[in-house]
């Protein structure tokens, strides 16, 4: 079943449910692929649906962060309830341990010797871990392997 579809089912489910803030969520996920859709003029796979999942989960952690520093803590426990319904459409996350052999076989793979190799190795990265790490965390321990 693509992710799409597994939205669109679970959207159903929330609806018979009468779960309005998942259904709420949902829906506005829903509308953020169809929209990204129409930019691209073509049908996304699920690679491309994840990334819009990635992107709104990173848009409410921010928001969150923002209202916490602004003491919103109403604001920042919705901003989380929805970060919540959107990962649960992320696949596993994958362990500090695999994630460092995959950083070093990229690092191995463009013979990276310092920072200026930062986009080749995150180039081989991100396709292997897209969705199963956090790409700001990736990228911190790149910098650090390749300036240490």
């Amino acid at each position: 079943m693509s992710l799409k579809d597994h939205i669109a089912d679970d959207t159903k489910s929330a609806m018979r449910a009468r779960d309005q803030e998942r259904l709420r969520v949902l829906r506005m996920l829903s509308a953020a692929i169809r929209q990204k859709e129409i930019d691209e003029q073509r049908e996304l796979g699920d690679a491309e649906s994840l990334a819009v999942v990635e992107k709104m989960i990173k848009q409410r952690r921010e928001s969150e962060t923002q209202y916490r520093d602004a003491d919103r803590p109403e604001l920042a426990d919705a901003e989380s309830a929805e970060i919540a319904v959107l990962e649960a459409y992320l696949p596993e996350q994958m362990s500090e341990q695999e994630l460092t052999n995959i950083i070093d076989a990229a690092i191995e793979e463009a013979g990276a010797s310092g920072m200026q190799d930062m986009g080749k190795v995150m180039g081989l990265v991100k396709p292997r871990v897209q969705g199963r790490a956090d790409m700001g965390a990736v990228s911190g321990q790149v910098k650090q392997k390749l300036a240490g």
